[in-house]
């Protein structure tokens, strides 16, 4: 038995916002933006440049959950392929619609879906520029002019672009529309591309980009992309392995994209190839526990990662080697102790114990028949 691994998307650009963190910015949003606009007023008056954070005219956000004009009502995402119903012209992702008979806003038998490519084009010019700042340069050396007030400068807002285009990607994703997923987290991969070009490797862009690849492959693994699959979490993992691996969510992004391809290889029946990934996983595991030995996430981790290596290894014929490290398995998941706000975690505990047991007793049985 092989176990999956199964990984939430996180966006690599920003953190979630908690639901009353959310809350607050709503109540607070009026009081907020007449506070903006009275510091700005306030430099500009006194001289001193002022920095604008930009906000979308049709209410997008990187943070936030909202519909916009360009939003698709099926997968919340923005349009991708936009096709449109016919008589009703209620407009879809092409992918989305396809899956109806009925119009889901109105109703309406769908006689034909045709494509819209005008409405698809404005989309694509509003992703190309969404979140895209050009400012002129000020030139420091040059006198200013008497009582001259200084330009306002918009901050740069490159990240909440990436976050943008995760976050549609991701409602994209759990929506099964993959190709709009693809296309979402290309255009992220390649704007940190340009920036890693641009600002020389630095430990930020590769986490970002690792992760990125990372959601580019398990889309191709949702088409049934194997081969590509496998080049994305490879070059995720290139990536990630050039980021400083103190960062627990680092840690466990690089563990998940290199048990990835040894799932795929071990699909693919290539038992060797399939070790050599799940053991380099167990690896970065197990210097994770040297880290933090208190992490009950990691100690699972490694039970995980040890059940994957012990299962191949019985698949090869190494069976003694196999029972050693089920059973090394089993007593690091004995000996978890998880805290009182862990509890949410027991149920995994069990259930991979569970199957640690039953691989150990099936050898047992199999020595005393």
């Amino acid at each position: 038995m092989l176990i999956k691994t199964v990984m939430t998307p996180i966006c690599p650009f920003v953190k979630a916002a908690r639901p009353d963190e959310a809350a607050f910015k709503k109540t607070g949003d009026s009081q907020t933006k007449h506070q903006s606009g009275q510091e700005v007023k306030e430099k500009q008056d006194s001289g001193e440049s002022a920095t604008i954070s930009p906000k979308c005219p049709f209410g997008y956000d990187s943070e936030t959950f909202k519909l916009g004009p360009f939003s698709c009502m099926i997968c919340q995402a923005l349009l991708f392929e936009s096709s449109k119903c016919v008589p009703c012209s209620h407009v879809y992702c092409k992918a989305c619609i396809s899956r109806f008979k009925d119009c889901p806003l109105c109703g309406a038998d769908i006689e034909k879906i045709e494509a819209d490519t005008n409405l698809q084009n404005v989309v694509d010019r509003f992703i190309e520029g969404h979140a895209r700042i050009k400012r002129s340069q000020v030139d420091k050396d040059q006198p200013e002019a008497v009582g001259e007030k200084k330009t306002v400068i918009y901050e740069d807002v490159s990240l909440e672009r990436g976050s943008f285009l995760v976050q549609q990607a991701m409602r994209a994703f759990r929506a099964q529309n993959i190709e709009s997923a693809k296309s979402r987290l290309n255009i992220c991969a390649e704007d940190i591309r340009e920036q890693l070009e641009r600002m020389g490797t630095t430990s930020e862009l590769c986490s970002q980009l690792g992760a990125v690849l990372g959601m580019l492959g398990d889309c191709c693994r949702a088409l049934g992309d194997s081969s590509s699959a496998i080049t994305y979490f490879e070059e995720s993992v290139n990536f990630l392995k050039k980021v400083p691996t103190d960062d627990l969510e680092i840690i466990h992004t690089l563990s998940v994209s290199l048990n990835k391809v040894g799932d795929l290889k071990y699909y693919a029946e290539d038992l060797q190839g399939a070790r050599t990934y799940y053991f380099q996983s167990l690896n970065v595991r197990r210097d994770a526990i040297k880290n933090h030995p208190s992490s009950s996430t990691q100690i699972l981790d490694v039970a995980v990662s040890l059940a994957k290596v012990a299962d191949v290894d019985r698949n090869l014929g190494n069976e003694d080697v196999a029972v050693d490290e089920f059973q090394e398995a089993i007593k690091l998941l004995d000996s978890l102790t998880l805290k009182p706000e862990e509890v949410g975690l027991e149920q995994r505990r069990l259930s991979v114990l569970e199957y640690l047991k039953s691989q150990v007793s099936e050898k047992q049985h199999d020595s005393n028949p």
